[in-house]
């Protein structure tokens, strides 16, 4: 028996939509990155973009657990000497709740341009609603387990 081999001409691809509303974030990115890759599908190829379109709405009622929104920190630099930025993630919440939540879906792709790929099928909204209507998405429920 030959191993299955998916490429990019015969692969299908769904709609889902996420209620982000009191998720945690990492259980949550984690979860929506599988998706986004393919890794919930039998026909899984590491090379080839598998993955389905995700929506997620309600990304300023995520949550981040313990003393994440004093400690969590979110830099850049800008290249020159000293152009070091750092946010606190509660400023950032506050702000752009939308790069929170981008960012940590985001780091769990795969660095390449396979991974720059599949955030393009990530779409992310402040409120309940969204522009995908027309795409009849199914929703997504997230399992998050209880580990402590």
């Amino acid at each position: 028996m030959k191993t299955y081999m998916a490429n990019p001409a015969n692969v299908e691809r769904k709609w889902y939509v996420v209620d982000a509303a009191g998720l945690t974030l990492g259980r949550l990115a984690s979860q929506v990155a599988a998706v986004l890759r393919g890794k919930n599908k039998p026909t899984f190829t590491p090379n080839v973009d598998t993955g389905d379109y995700v929506i997620i709405v309600n990304c300023d009622k995520v949550v981040l657990t313990g003393k994440k929104l004093e400690q969590k920190m979110y830099r850049h630099h800008s290249g020159y000497v000293g152009g070091l930025k750092e946010k606190v993630a509660k400023d950032v919440m506050a702000s752009d709740p939308i790069f929170v939540v981008k960012q940590a879906v985001k780091g769990m792709l795969p660095k390449n341009v396979l991974g720059r790929k599949m955030i393009k099928k990530l779409f992310l909204y402040v409120g309940p609603d969204h522009k995908q209507q027309a795409q009849q998405p199914e929703v997504l429920s997230i399992v998050l387990k209880d580990y402590e």
